[in-house]
């Protein structure tokens, strides 16, 4: 069933609870995606505990660490602290009884040579596929962030297909602006069957400006003939201010 989240405003939580009652909103969680909150143990509990001692929405879902997060380093230190910061968020994620964490491609788009293309593909199909496995209890939703095009996210999602806890969050700010030498249109389209998740908000095209929708130049039009098409039934998370 589709849901809209909002981002909780910790020093705001009665508000961020009304306005989710109000319009029958879920959270997105962001308080937990720094790896300085994530190496706190006594941080991390005390933000899961404030939580889990209000009356929260029922579809909840979490953004995961993504600062130099890089599983498919060719360094094994890299791809360790990756390992581990990915865990730390999933761990996170289940105790605040999210449905979902979300985690970027963090791909080079500047590095198109096909060595890189094929080791990118194929060493996040071998984590996330591990992942996966691993924690069925919850959702991994990959995001675009950089991204010139969906190719590489669409190949790595026709791989993880198979696993009923995968999907894509569509990060459509992203798209139009880092990825707009691609039509909208192709990356809707390519990506499409894998999405589970969005991201929604607006910018000048160029710069990620987590804007308010229909306050920067992205075309909204078109952006609701593929929503209904699409996406209707994803879950959303309308970002505009310092998101991810």
């Amino acid at each position: 069933m589709a849901v809209f989240l909002v981002i909780p405003r910790p020093d705001r939580i009665e508000e961020s609870l009304s306005l989710a009652v109000e319009y029958g909103m879920g959270f997105e969680y962001n308080d937990l995606m720094s790896p300085a909150v994530l190496d706190d143990s006594k941080k991390v509990k005390e933000i899961t505990e404030k939580y889990l001692s209000l009356s929260l929405p029922e579809r909840c879902t979490m953004h995961g660490d993504f600062y130099d997060v890089l599983v498919f380093s060719s360094d094994k230190y890299i791809r360790e602290i990756a390992d581990k910061r990915i865990r730390q968020s999933i761990a996170a994620a289940i105790d605040l009884g999210a449905e979902g964490v979300v985690f970027h491609t963090n791909q080079d788009p500047l590095l198109t040579s096909e060595p890189y293309v094929e080791n990118w593909v194929r060493s996040n199909t071998e984590y996330w596929s591990g992942i996966l496995a691993e924690f069925p209890q919850i959702n991994i939703y990959i995001e675009n962030m950089f991204d010139f095009s969906p190719d590489m996210l669409k190949s790595l999602s026709m791989k993880l297909s198979g696993f009923p806890n995968y999907g894509v969050c569509l990060d459509y700010a992203h798209a139009s602006a880092f990825g707009k030498n691609v039509p909208i249109g192709t990356w809707v389209e390519s990506l499409a069957p894998f999405v589970k998740h969005m991201h929604i908000n607006d910018n000048d095209l160029v710069n990620d400006l987590h804007l308010p929708v229909g306050s920067g130049k992205i075309d909204w039009i078109s952006f609701r003939e593929y929503y209904y098409k699409y996406f209707s039934e994803c879950s959303k998370i309308i970002l505009i201010s310092g998101g991810t």
